[in-house]
């Protein structure tokens, strides 16, 4: 029989039917006991007045306790006086299928619990409603996502995590024992991406984990998240690559906002704003000077040619003010801070960086697709022979191509305005954590 939902209760009053939940409260009184249950759509008040009748269920829930989790069958009437939705369930069997056997560590229905202590017990964390409405808003966003690119005949892939070479970043990778010899986790599926483009299927995405060994502990960082990868062949510039992500990041937001908008203004007091094209698009010099002209803001001679967490802050305070808008692309980066694989025209990266409410959320960019220009810039940045099977893709053909990827865990934080992106996550990974 298929679980009825809470939420779908309406569909059922006077009718015989069973319903499945875990007890959020439970009042034993004089002559009734009241119990509230829950399932991830809404509550239900079930009442069990205390008469010979009913004396073997009453015997049943006597040492019944709050997230248990019970089966019952009755009767579901209409009931003004009942404050919970005007109605209220009669059983008329009732079956605990577990117990909760232990005082809760922490009440997780309130946020003042520590967050080291949420995230030890996340299984019960995630019992709190609004935590488990970010997971329902973030399985539409990517939903959306999903639904844009497949629309566009885009082709999924799944790309292995684990990969023979730490070829991107070897400081920032982990290492495992591979029978005989190392191997490493992925940091993207960037290389894999564009060996699909390379065999022809044009435009790929994959959603799937990357690992990062970053000894970070910023609000935004976690050494394993969730991606939203997108590549695609036939392009003319990396502009062709922001015009693609505008579109899939107003679908996004448009679908999240038609679901979910008015109950998001009412839990996170965040007003979801659907961006205009297109986004506003500045060069890293001319933003520089603004944001010293508005601000007195210099970036340090070791981070110049690129952004950081303040100067992110700053840019998306001044495009605010500037244009009303709440995203910014930035563009030519300096060489040095951008991967080797990035198109360069004139000795500059075709590439960009996208800011949304004061954090970069993507680096996106036209590839270099030229064998001989591709194997001279990894050698530039050191990496001949830890690339070497990744250039074997170019060296039989490969469209002109582009591509992005969207940390999942982070544009949720963003979107919903949450303090870090731990409670964005099903399960936080982060250098001092790694349980549960």
């Amino acid at each position: 029989m298929k679980k009825i939902s809470f939420v779908e209760l309406n569909d059922y009053i006077e009718k015989e039917i069973v319903i499945e939940g875990i007890v959020d409260n439970i009042r034993f009184l004089q002559y009734v006991i009241f119990i509230i249950l829950r399932d991830i759509t809404g509550k239900v008040q079930v009442t069990l007045e205390k008469t010979k009748e009913t004396e073997k269920l009453c015997e049943i829930v006597s040492n019944l306790s709050c997230e248990s989790t019970v089966k019952m069958k009755g009767i579901l009437h209409t009931n003004e006086k009942v404050k919970l939705n005007g109605m209220e369930f009669i059983p008329t069997e009732i079956d605990i299928t577990s117990y909760c056997l232990e005082k809760l560590p922490f009440n997780y229905k309130e946020k003042s619990s520590m967050l080291d202590t949420r995230l030890r017990y996340r299984f019960l964390d995630l019992r709190n409603e609004k935590n488990q409405f970010i997971f329902q808003i973030q399985t539409c966003l990517v939903n959306a996502f999903r639904e844009f690119v497949i629309k566009n005949n885009f082709i999924e892939i799944h790309t292995p995590k684990i990969i023979p070479t730490a070829s991107e970043s070897g400081s920032s990778v982990f290492c495992l024992n591979y029978f005989d010899r190392k191997a490493y986790l992925a940091q993207s599926p960037q290389f894999y991406k564009q060996m699909a483009l390379s065999s022809g299927f044009e435009k790929v995405f994959e959603i799937a984990p990357a690992f990062r060994a970053e000894n970070s502990n910023s609000y935004r960082h976690t050494t394993e998240f969730t991606s939203f990868d997108i590549e695609f062949s036939y392009i003319d510039s990396y502009k062709d690559v922001m015009d693609f992500e505008e579109d899939l990041l107003i679908a996004g937001l448009t679908a999240v906002k038609e679901n979910y908008g008015n109950q998001i203004k009412e839990l996170f007091s965040v007003d979801i704003t659907i961006p205009k094209k297109p986004f506003p698009r500045i060069k890293l010099e001319t933003l520089y000077q603004e944001l010293e002209k508005e601000y007195g803001f210099s970036m340090s001679i070791e981070e110049i040619g690129d952004m950081n967490s303040e100067s992110e802050k700053l840019a998306s305070e001044w495009i605010k003010k500037k244009y009303g808008h709440e995203f910014v692309f930035i563009t030519d980066f300096s060489a040095k801070k951008r991967a080797f694989y990035h198109m360069r025209k004139n000795g500059v990266p075709q590439g960009y960086d996208l800011i949304w409410k004061g954090c970069e959320i993507t680096t996106g960019a036209q590839r270099e697709h030229r064998y001989p220009i591709l194997k001279q810039q990894a050698e530039e940045k050191g990496l001949g022979e830890d690339v070497k099977f990744y250039l074997e893709f170019f060296k039989y053909g490969c469209p002109p191509h582009g591509g992005f990827a969207i940390g999942i865990d982070r544009i949720t934080m963003l979107l919903l305005e949450i303090p870090s992106l731990k409670e964005t996550m099903f399960l936080f990974r982060g250098p001092n954590r790694i349980e549960p």
